[in-house]
């Protein structure tokens, strides 16, 4: 009885939510364009099945990956936080769980639908330049990194804007060394990131950490792994395109010399 109300109640939130995308397309489609949809009852069947997706997504979310990303970060953390008695932990005792945390990104990052369709549009637009697995493993490893790195970031207690603009910093030089053509597409990669998959993970990640690790605050500190999710995989995926054209370069020149040594 109490999974049905909580699926109701995700449906009702689901209907709110989706409403004002739905205000806005209808109502440019008649005031605007002032023509008849195509297609509507086809429309009005997929518009039942983003529903009941996103109802048993969040739902599945609350009740299963949320809850088990902040126990499990509550366990691996419990060991070494046992003998501190209020002490400054030792950054060099928490191996799991900057191990887990790289696990859960890069997990949750490739099966995250958002980067899914993007990378399969970019595979179709770039007539098969852009290889799609290669940019969700990309993709992946970056947010791997970042959501380590922000773990941490969490054990230690350092400050979180220091970690961002060195992090820019980086950006900042690759987008001067990095193919124009990739620019665009690295820097929507750390947005596509940040979805309906990885963020609850992510998050239950940071909270489960900080509420578990002494002098650490669940606001303060617990928040701030999603801005390392965002930010990582730009340097990843542009660090992929600048190795890429590394080894194409290098490929091209060992042709050529080749070529020259048969004439």
């Amino acid at each position: 009885m109490h999974l049905i109300t909580v699926i109701v109640g995700e449906i009702l939130a689901t209907l709110r939510d989706l409403t004002p995308i739905v205000v806005v397309l209808f109502g440019f489609q008649f005031l605007v364009l002032r023509r008849k949809p195509p297609n509507p009852a086809r429309i009005a069947a997929g518009f039942c099945y983003v529903v009941v997706g996103l109802t048993l997504f969040l739902v599945g979310l609350d009740t299963a990956l949320f809850p088990l990303g902040e126990t499990m970060a509550r366990q691996l953390t419990e060991g070494p936080a046992a003998g501190l008695g209020g002490a400054e932990p030792d950054w060099r005792d928490y191996g799991w769980v900057y191990a887990f945390a790289a696990a859960i990104g890069f997990a949750t990052t490739v099966a995250e639908p958002a980067l899914i369709a993007v990378s399969l549009k970019a595979e179709e637009i770039s007539g098969g330049a852009v290889n799609a697995w290669g940019l969700r493993i990309a993709v992946a490893v970056g947010v791997a990194a970042g959501v380590a790195l922000g773990a941490f970031r969490i054990v230690t207690g350092t400050p979180l804007p220091l970690y961002i603009m060195v992090g820019y910093v980086v950006v900042v030089i690759q987008t001067t060394q990095t193919t124009r053509t990739i620019i665009p597409l690295a820097y929507d990669s750390g947005g596509v990131t940040t979805s309906t998959v990885t963020v609850p993970v992510v998050a239950a990640l940071g909270l489960g950490l900080a509420s578990t690790i002494p002098g650490r605050s669940p606001l303060i500190d617990g928040f701030g792994l999603i801005a390392f999710a965002s930010l990582f995989p730009i340097m990843s995926v542009m660090g992929y395109a600048m190795i890429m054209t590394w080894i194409q370069r290098n490929r091209a020149a060992t042709t050529s010399d080749e070529k020259e040594t048969r004439e």
